[in-house]
């Protein structure tokens, strides 16, 4: 009941889906969270950083006008990460987006980045990392009560009951929380395509290519 009602007053809506969110933690936290995280991934890839000025060029051009079409007054930002072997983007909370080389082949053109971009971008402007961060909390603390219901049934029982619904928290509510992310990240990202002067039925064809990728490397989607 106490969770219900410390969830009531987070609940908001995603950009142009409207879908409900519930969302514990304020943006500046999020902002916070995300400056700290981008110190440590630049501390860390510091060496593998690109300074190419043909990549980056490509990439500046693309980002700007994603960025922008947007709305969003974040501090855009993005790094391009050398690594030819990893087909793969991701946003951090505020818009600071980390660009693998590997992904280039595949978005081919503008328009195959430009869907990448927007759906990066559509990840942060939803607060799609927020929200995930309070969903993991609230299933966290439901946890944490059953846990404490459980104390006196003995320790073998305790653990038995916990495993299992760890189990299922993670396949029935976090899994698939994940997915609808993604999609809704799709979906924003090709209105910022179109806002932004691009063609967002060409991501279909990247979208296939990256499909085409991941079944020749055994994997699945990964932005």
């Amino acid at each position: 009941f106490t969770l219900l009602l410390l969830a009531l007053p987070a609940c908001s809506k995603a950009p142009y889906t409207g879908r409900d969110q519930l969302l514990l933690l304020s943006e500046r936290a999020e902002l916070s969270m995300g400056a700290q995280s981008f110190r440590q991934l630049m501390k860390k890839n510091h060496e593998k950083i690109s300074r190419d000025p043909a990549i980056i060029g490509h990439v500046q051009r693309v980002w700007e006008r994603i960025a922008r079409a947007s709305g969003k007054n974040y501090k855009w930002e993005f790094v391009v990460i050398k690594d030819d072997k990893t087909p793969n983007a991701f946003v951090l909370p505020g818009g600071k987006v980390f660009v693998y080389t590997g992904i280039l082949p595949i978005t081919l053109n503008e328009h195959g980045l430009a869907t990448v971009l927007g759906h990066e971008v559509a990840h942060a402007t939803a607060r799609h990392g927020g929200e995930r961060v309070s969903q993991t909390l609230l299933v966290n603390a439901g946890l944490a009560a059953v846990q404490i219901g459980l104390s006196k049934e003995g320790s073998r029982m305790s653990a038995q009951v916990m495993a299992a619904l760890g189990a299922g928290v993670s396949v029935g509510i976090l899994l698939p929380f994940s997915r609808l992310h993604e999609s809704e990240a799709d979906r924003i990202g090709l209105i910022y395509m179109a806002k932004a002067g691009y063609d967002p039925r060409r991501a279909v064809n990247f979208w296939k290519r990256m499909a085409a990728e991941a079944r020749k490397s055994g994997g699945g989607k990964r932005l």
